[in-house]
């Protein structure tokens, strides 16, 4: 299919390819997933040739790391020093679940608005990325995020003390699914813009109706699990 070329900067400045690459990466990523994006896609879309996409990333692997590192290195900084300011703000008390979940949600907020940093385009790759079976981008986003969950899960652990580890691990592997399942733009939100077309395009907007929902998540009583438990010590071992 042809490519649309998108006009960034200036193609003399130091570095202006290699951008160009990353723009052109991150919009046609985001269109048509990583699989269904060639690196020719991609070059012809940024004005550039082959040579120079593998001179600056090496592969399209690489490219792909490279479009979410950029954006994602910078939110989950931003994320880790609001988390810091609110705990020194709430001290000695533990930090309220609802702040912590600003801390995580506040600097997305802020990327959405924000079109020169990939705005919401970025987060609907994001959201894609989360739900691609690819392993090097489930291994990449693993270890992308490894310092921030550790973080946030030290703070979620301060304010729901009655929590056990690997509870609390469960509970925050859910917050990150639902964040990147809403932000993905999936065909689950076509039936929601039957009901009010406005909220689809506004991740203002489902972000703050799905923070509550993770809050009752996060805050509900421990699961009994000790039926499931018993069902499953009387089943049969599977055949391997």
């Amino acid at each position: 299919m042809p490519a649309k070329v998108i006009p960034i900067g200036d193609s003399r400045l130091p570095g202006a390819t290699k951008e160009r690459i990353l723009d052109a990466a991150e919009s046609l990523f985001m269109e048509h997933g990583f699989e269904a994006t060639s690196l020719r896609l991609i070059t012809a879309a940024a004005g550039a040739n082959l040579a120079a996409a593998n001179y600056h990333f090496g592969s399209k692997e690489e490219l792909f790391e490279a479009v979410l590192t950029r954006r994602l290195d910078p939110m989950n900084q931003a994320r880790v020093r609001l988390l810091d300011r609110f705990e020194a703000e709430s001290a000695p008390a533990p930090l309220a679940c609802e702040r912590i979940l600003d801390a995580l949600f506040i600097p997305a907020l802020e990327l959405a608005r924000d079109p020169a940093r990939g705005g919401q385009d970025f987060l609907r790759l994001l959201g894609r990325a989360y739900a691609d079976p690819a392993p090097f981008i489930r291994r990449f986003l693993s270890e992308q995020y490894a310092v921030m969950i550790a973080r946030f899960k030290a703070a979620f652990g301060r304010a729901l003390p009655y929590l056990p580890r690997k509870e609390l691990s469960w509970r925050l592997h859910f917050i990150m699914g639902a964040l990147s399942y809403t932000l993905a733009g999936t065909d689950a939100l076509k039936i929601i813009a039957e009901l009010n077309p406005l909220e689809t395009d506004n991740d203002e907007i489902l972000l703050r109706r799905l923070a509550p929902f993770l809050l009752a998540g996060l805050t509900a009583p421990l699961p009994d699990l000790s039926e499931v438990a018993r069902e499953l010590e009387h089943e049969p071992p599977r055949a391997r």
